[in-house]
Formats: structure tokens, C-alpha cells, sequence
């Protein structure tokens, strides 16, 4: 009885996987015949086509549609963008060599150490941007307004500026940014097309004269090298010079400071004048509260706190204001004492800055 049960059993599995099978075929035929169906059109166009062979496989389909939401004119380069070039001269990383400079402050807290203040940051960082904003705010929102007066305006502020060692700081870092215009700037911007900025609006309005603004930044820069080359030569550019001064042609040098070069920069990259001065001004606080962390004066939160402040921009706002319609004829030290403060540096018997 268990070899008959056994048997049964064994024809009841086989019986089962018969209807599988024939179910699993008759599935696969209705699949087949689908997608027949579906494909006939391309099959129809293939068959049509007398240039295929009939062993060659079918055409590929055609590209699926772009989605709907996608930008037709995505290929082409973007409009540039002012705001990119303006954070870009605000960022502390900016290689202009302003973290080697304190602008007085370390001199300051040498000599008032005997005063006994409680506060001397916070006495000395209003003099000093209400200096910046008397002595070479006006020379930034000139160069901006009229890129073509930079040699003049340049000239003029190293005549302004008697203090030597404030002298060096600004041509250190003028030279510093013209670098940077030349070899990351300018041909970044060049690449991304033309901005705005017409001649004599000072707003950043009207364009086509992109190519005008490097041409005054390539001829500045190529005045200040052929300047350099000068003072170096031989004793025969003296005979050279007295001729030019017969034809009446008297070579003008330049020196390259930071601010007037910092307008025209600025004016070339885009920025509105409110912008500049304001980039400028706060880059100015913002390296002096660097060099008040790292002199020991505060910590890293403090100075964010300090820069986050109402009071800084409050500070910033009112020097711009103050200062927006100064000629740069009428710029002048409103608190000479800085001068002192920064003159004396050099005597210091220790310090980490160089002005």
C-alpha cells in the first residue's frame, strides 16, 4: 500500500508541474504578442527601409524628450554675476598680505598701556575708520567713479600721505590686488563676458566699457613696471628724462595704492559704488579685529561678535555717509594721532606686525 501511495503522490507532483509549465507558456505568448503589437510601427518603418538588411538589427529608438521644466538655453554661459565678485573681495582669504598689518593698533596698545583703559579696542577701532574714511575712502569712490583719473588719484594719495610706514602698508597691498587682478581676476571675468559700468556713472550702469576698464588697469600696471625698471636703470635715464621735460612729456610714476586701485578693481568686476565703499570700509574692520585676536586682545567669537554688531555696521554706515560726497582734493587725517601711533611702530623692540 505504500508503494501505491507513493506512486500516486509522485504522479500528483508531476501532474502539478505539467500545469505550471503550461501555464508559464501560455504566459510567454501573451507577453510575445504584446509587445509585437506594441513595436509594429518601428518594425514597419525597418522593414520599409531599403538600405537595411534583413539580418541587420532594428534602428535604435529615438531620444526620450528633454523633461519639461528643463532649460532650453541651459548651454549657454551665464550672465555674470556681481554679488559672486563682491564676496569674493570681502573674503578674509583674498591674498592682499592685510593680516600682516594691525593699522596702528599694536603700537596703540604698546604706548597706552600705561592709561589703564578698559576697553581699547573699542576706543580705538571708531579713530580708526573714521581715519580710512577721511584719508582714502574719497580716492576709492574716485577711482570707481572715473577709472581713468587712477594715476592721478594714486598720485594724489601718496602725496596725502606723510606717515612712511602707512605709506608702505597701502603700496604693499596695492600691489598685492593689482596681482590679483591680473592673473585671477581679469581673465575670470574676461571668460565670464562683459559687465557694467559706464564711464562717469558710478553706478554700474550702461556697458561697453569692459574692454576701456582693462585697458586702464594693463596701462596703470604697465606704468608701475616701467617705473620700477627706471629706478633701477643706469645713469643714462637721467639724459633721457631731461629730454622728455624739453618736449614737454614728463613721465608720471605711480605707486600703486590700495585704494584708489581698489575702486577702479571693484568698478571693473561689477560693484556699485555704495557696494565698493562699503566692501572697503569693512574689510578695514575686519582686519583690524584679526589683528586684535591675534594680539591677544579678544577671541575668535568676540571679533565675530563684534563684526556681527549693530554698532560695526552702524560704524561702517555713518564713515560712508560722512564721506560720499568728499572730493578727494579736500581728504584729510581726522585724527592725526593715528599717525603718530603708527609712525612709532617701527621702534617697537617686539612685534608680530609689520605696520
Amino acid at each position: 500500500m505504500k508503494d501505491a501511495a507513493g506512486e500516486e503522490s509522485q504522479e500528483n507532483h508531476q501532474n502539478e508541474i505539467a500545469e505550471l509549465e503550461d501555464r508559464l507558456r501560455r504566459a510567454k505568448e501573451r507577453l510575445k504578442s504584446t509587445s509585437t503589437s506594441q513595436s509594429s510601427p518601428t518594425t514597419t518603418s525597418t522593414t520599409n527601409n531599403p538600405q537595411q538588411t534583413a539580418g541587420a538589427p532594428p534602428s535604435p529608438s529615438p531620444p526620450l524628450p528633454s523633461h519639461p521644466n528643463s532649460n532650453p538655453h541651459s548651454h549657454i554661459t551665464a550672465a555674470p554675476n556681481p554679488h559672486h565678485y563682491l564676496l569674493l573681495l570681502s573674503d578674509s582669504a583674498l591674498p592682499l598680505g592685510s593680516f600682516a598689518f594691525s593699522s596702528g593698533l599694536e603700537s596703540y596698545r604698546e604706548h597706552a598701556r600705561t592709561t589703564r583703559s578698559p576697553a581699547p579696542f573699542a576706543s580705538f577701532l571708531p579713530l580708526s575708520v573714521s581715519s580710512l574714511a577721511a584719508t582714502s575712502l574719497p580716492f576709492a569712490l574716485a577711482a570707481h567713479r572715473d577709472p581713468r583719473r587712477l594715476p592721478e588719484l594714486d598720485d594724489a594719495l601718496d602725496a596725502a600721505t606723510p606717515c612712511a610706514v602707512a605709506r608702505r602698508a597701502s603700496v604693499a597691498q596695492g600691489r598685492a590686488l593689482l596681482g590679483v587682478w591680473e592673473k585671477s581676476f581679469a581673465p575670470a571675468s574676461a571668460a565670464a563676458g562683459g559687465r557694467d559700468g559706464g564711464f562717469g556713472s558710478g553706478v554700474g550702469v550702461g556697458a561697453g566699457d569692459d574692454g576701456e576698464l582693462r585697458e586702464v588697469l594693463k596701462d596703470f600696471s604697465a606704468l608701475l613696471r616701467s617705473g620700477s625698471a627706471s629706478g633701477s636703470g643706469s645713469g643714462g635715464a637721467a639724459k633721457e628724462e631731461e629730454e622728455e621735460e624739453e618736449e614737454g612729456v614728463l613721465q608720471q610714476q605711480v605707486s600703486a595704492h590700495f585704494a584708489p586701485l581698489f575702486g577702479a578693481v571693484a568698478r571693473a568686476l561689477g560693484l556699485t559704488a555704495r557696494q565698493a565703499a562699503y566692501v572697503f570700509v569693512l574689510g578695514h574692520v575686519r582686519n583690524l579685529t584679526s589683528a586684535a585676536m591675534r594680539a591677544g586682545v579678544f577671541g575668535p567669537f568676540q571679533a565675530q561678535k563684534i563684526l556681527a554688531g549693530a554698532g560695526a555696521q552702524r560704524l561702517v554706515a555713518a564713515a560712508i555717509d560722512r564721506e560720499w560726497d568728499t572730493p578727494f582734493e579736500d581728504a584729510g587725517q581726522t585724527a592725526p594721532v593715528l599717525d603718530l601711533w603708527v609712525g612709532r611702530h617701527e621702534i617697537l623692540y617686539s612685534k608680530i606686525f609689520n605696520s
